[in-house]
């Protein structure tokens, strides 16, 4: 035998539930419950991350990065290109000895360094055959950068990096700047340097 809807509802309707208040409470139930699922399974659409550490090339020197010095620009006419940034991004012009000129990036940033030098190269022969024009000469290069760390201490830094196989250059100016210049495995040069935020004024 085939029972009314009315039926459906007679054990709610004994326990003081409306019609009304049931259907409403079977549609936030709906609603709730995907995402309920997403909620209890984060990322589960996600491809599964890679966390194997990688392998380091030697022993950590527990050293910690607190500032970015500067950034090494080289580039045809270093003044043009100081000129340029220091107009457009507000970037302050601390030293210009004729050959190249530091400037201070920011408040919270280190500086960059625009060094004059670089000959370009003759245009490309490769062509973009779809917009129908030569690839422009390169100009400028970024070629090094230059890191703050501590603990500081430019001789035990000049060991701890000689015993991991690197070479370390000296690079120290006046009484209060001092790096070391190593290679990175891609031939990259990296500065090391005692500065800090606190300390680059």
């Amino acid at each position: 035998m085939t029972r009314s809807r009315s039926h459906l509802f007679e054990p709610f309707d004994r326990a003081g539930i409306s019609r009304r208040q049931l259907l409403q409470a079977l549609a936030v139930a709906a609603i709730a419950s995907p995402a309920a699922s997403l909620a209890q399974e984060p990322g589960a659409n996600r491809a599964p991350r890679d966390t194997t550490p990688l392998v380091p090339p030697f022993e950590s020197t527990g050293w910690k990065t607190v500032w970015l010095d500067h950034l090494s620009y080289r580039c045809v006419d270093y003044r043009k290109a100081a000129a340029f940034y220091a107009t457009l991004m507000g970037w302050k012009v601390r030293s210009d000895d004729g050959k190249e000129a530091m400037l201070d990036i920011g408040e919270n940033s280190g500086g960059i360094l625009i060094r004059g030098g670089l000959s370009a190269p003759p245009p490309a022969a490769i062509t973009d055959a779809g917009l129908g024009v030569s690839r422009p000469p390169v100009q400028a290069v970024f070629d090094g950068f230059a890191w703050g760390i501590e603990p500081w201490d430019t001789d035990k830094v000049k060991a701890e990096l000689e015993k991991r196989g690197l070479k370390p250059r000296p690079d120290m100016v006046g009484e209060n700047f001092k790096s070391w210049h190593v290679t990175d495995p891609d031939g990259w040069d990296l500065q090391i340097s005692n500065q800090t935020k606190e300390s680059r004024d």
